[in-house]
Order: structure tokens, then C-alpha cells, then sequence
């Protein structure tokens, strides 16, 4: 948030995380993390390790929406993940997190998972 409001810009919205793992040729599994802001203004130089995208749309993905204490979230992903099995849905490496709010205990949080293209 400092370096949006550093280049005049003011974050709005919730805070997103993406979320990607691949497994390594080695058999390790490497996941990569980035936590999105959006901002009201477009940034034109972005300074690494910082990029901004003035629209980020993410096709085709299953959805779980969630509220309860954040140590469970993981219950909104295991939903996902049981209704992909059950409906023989292929998951890709991608999910996205909103965090939409936060209550007392509680948060809010809309999960995204890609499914896996043929590409």
C-alpha cells in the first residue's frame, strides 16, 4: 500500500492472492505467491518487484465462497477440489484468493481455482 500511495495512487478494493505451484523436475513442489492491490489510478513506471496491469481476467475457474475463522479456510479450497473430483473437473495451478472482509473472528473470502486448459 506505501508504494501505491508513494506514486500518488490510493488502494482500493481487497486485498487479492494469487496462488501458483508447479512440481519440479526433482519432484519438489514450487509455489509461488503474489499479492494484488488494486489502485484508482494506473501506475506507468512500476518499479521491480512491483508490475501493474490495468485489467486482470481470469477465465473459466470454480468458485466457493467463504466466512468463518481464517485458520479454516482451507475448507472453501477442499470444496473445490471435491466438487472438481466429483464432476471429473481438472484443476489447473492457479487460485485466487479475495480477501472481501473481516469480521470480529471471522473473514470473508472468495476463492477462485483455474481449471486446467488443453494448452
Amino acid at each position: 500500500e506505501n508504494f501505491l500511495k508513494s506514486k500518488g495512487a490510493i488502494p482500493i478494493g481487497p486485498l487479492i492472492q494469487k496462488t501458483e505451484y508447479n512440481v519440479t523436475d526433482e519432484g519438489k513442489l514450487d509455489i509461488k505467491i503474489t499479492l494484488m492491490r488494486q489502485a484508482n489510478n494506473f501506475i506507468h513506471n512500476v518499479e521491480a518487484p512491483y508490475t501493474m496491469e490495468s485489467v486482470l481476467r481470469v477465465k473459466d475457474c470454480m468458485y466457493a465462497h467463504y466466512t468463518g475463522p481464517e485458520e479454516k479456510l482451507k475448507l472453501a479450497y477442499d470444496k473445490i477440489n471435491v466438487t472438481a473430483f466429483e464432476e471429473g473437473i481438472e484443476l489447473g495451478n492457479t487460485s485466487y484468493t479475495v480477501f472481501v472482509d473481516k469480521q470480529d473472528d471471522n473473514i470473508v473470502a472468495d476463492v477462485f481455482v483455474e481449471k486446467k486448459t488443453d494448452e
